[in-house]
């Protein structure tokens, strides 16, 4: 490969990670050609885009990016070696679990998402279960409406004891 080429293919790849800075790294390598494909589908229909990436360029694109913490998958960036950039973090996780159930692969290597590196197959349950941002303000909404609901209800279902206990302080002024 020239070394034009290389250039490009770091550039292209640091810009990914800069717009799309939740990705993990996995290891798809013995998948037929029909696996393959069925997880490139799989991928495309989640919005996850999946690249298949040389260790070295990864490690140069990973250095010229402004995360600090992805350098701590520097060590797992040996074999073969794909790349699932997403938006929604936990997605890649779920379709890593449910893919590899069904056919062995692919294996989780390793992952950075919401500026934190996670290494190794053992942090894909816990990565399954972290919540995406619009998950996360779901949970927030839902729990800033919960005592203001609370409140709407007393004064609604009790508005005859509180028009009681108004006209009961009214009456001792």
């Amino acid at each position: 490969m020239r070394k034009e080429d290389k250039t490009l293919i770091i550039e292209n790849l640091a810009k990914q990670i800069s717009q799309t800075p939740n990705f993990y790294i996995a290891d798809i390598s013995g998948l037929n050609a029909e696996k393959t494909a069925k997880l490139r589908r799989e991928c495309y229909s989640k919005n996850i885009t999946l690249m298949v990436v040389k260790n070295t360029l990864l490690r140069k694109a990973l250095e010229k990016t402004e995360h600090t913490e992805a350098t701590q998958l520097f060590p797992i960036l040996e074999g073969p070696t794909s790349v699932l950039f997403t938006n929604t973090a936990n997605l890649p996780a779920k379709l890593i679990k449910e893919f590899g159930k069904q056919y062995g692969k692919p294996v989780l290597k390793g992952a950075y998402l919401q500026e934190c590196a996670y290494i190794g197959a053992q942090h894909l349950d816990a990565l399954v279960n972290i919540k995406s941002r619009e998950e996360l303000i779901g949970d927030i909404v839902a729990m800033l409406q919960t005592p203001a609901r609370n409140i709407i209800s007393a004064l609604t279902s009790g508005g005859a004891k509180l028009a009681g206990i108004a006209e009961t302080l009214g009456e001792r002024n």
